[in-house]
């Protein structure tokens, strides 16, 4: 037993337990959840043992996902009946499930996310497949272009760029500030604020809106309805401003 219990626990720490078998190497017998449960005698090792469970289920259906929530997020998400705008019903985050983009980028498309460039080294690579963005890509940019063109173009993604990151921050700033009433709310003798928590979650969607309206600005710039759309950015920034 000793063996056994040193064995599996080496096993769940390592996330190898699901597939695991018998350390006979002629036997390929998977132990059983109630095997484990009764060799392994830490509740914290069963704790974990019962993650990798969940994890490999969830994985192993189709239908299901995690929610994408980069501060971190457990809940289980049906794919089914999901549709855009649907947010979690733990921690509210909105995810995309037609991309690996972590969240929902309307009104920006999902091949426009695609796209994505190094911070550090400006390298371009596809977000889904991880190879150099090529022009069988759709790349937006033109390589035979004059080097007039190039400039004009990198100053002009140079702008939207400045655009979406700034209403990143502020909606950075939105999220603290809704955290910070939240506190306020609870201390007794206080005077309800939900009208404020409610002003800064609509602030938190528009600020989103915002930033992913540069990305669908930027790459649908030559279509016929891009001055409407530049109008109606122009009218929430404004107003989001304000708020």
């Amino acid at each position: 037993q000793p063996c056994w219990s040193e064995y599996l626990t080496t096993r769940i720490e390592q996330n190898m337990v699901v597939n695991c078998t018998c350390p006979i190497s002629e036997c390929r017998a998977q132990p059983t959840t109630a095997f484990i449960c009764s060799i392994v005698s830490s509740e914290e090792i069963i704790a974990k043992y019962e993650k990798a469970l969940l994890r490999g289920y969830v994985e192993c259906c189709s239908n299901l996902t995690w929610c994408t929530n980069p501060q971190g997020c457990d809940q289980i998400l049906l794919k089914d009946g999901l549709g855009y705008g649907a947010a979690c019903s733990k921690c509210s985050w909105i995810s995309c499930f037609n991309c690996n983009f972590p969240e929902a980028h309307y009104p920006a498309s999902c091949s426009h996310m695609s796209h994505m460039t190094c911070a550090k080294c400006n390298h371009g690579f596809c977000w889904r497949c991880l190879k150099p963005w090529r022009p069988t890509h759709k790349d937006y940019y033109n390589c035979s272009a004059l080097v007039s063109k190039a400039a004009w173009q990198e100053k002009r993604f140079q702008d939207y760029n400045e655009r979406c990151t700034f209403h990143h921050h502020a909606r950075e700033f939105a999220m603290s500030l809704r955290n910070r009433v939240s506190s306020i709310n609870e201390m007794p003798k206080i005077r309800t604020l939900t009208f404020v928590l409610d002003a800064c979650k609509v602030l938190e969607q528009a600020r989103k809106v915002l930033a992913y309206s540069c990305v669908y600005s930027y790459y649908n710039q030559d279509t016929e309805s891009m001055d409407i759309v530049e109008q109606q950015t122009e009218s929430l920034e404004m107003h989001t401003n304000a708020l």
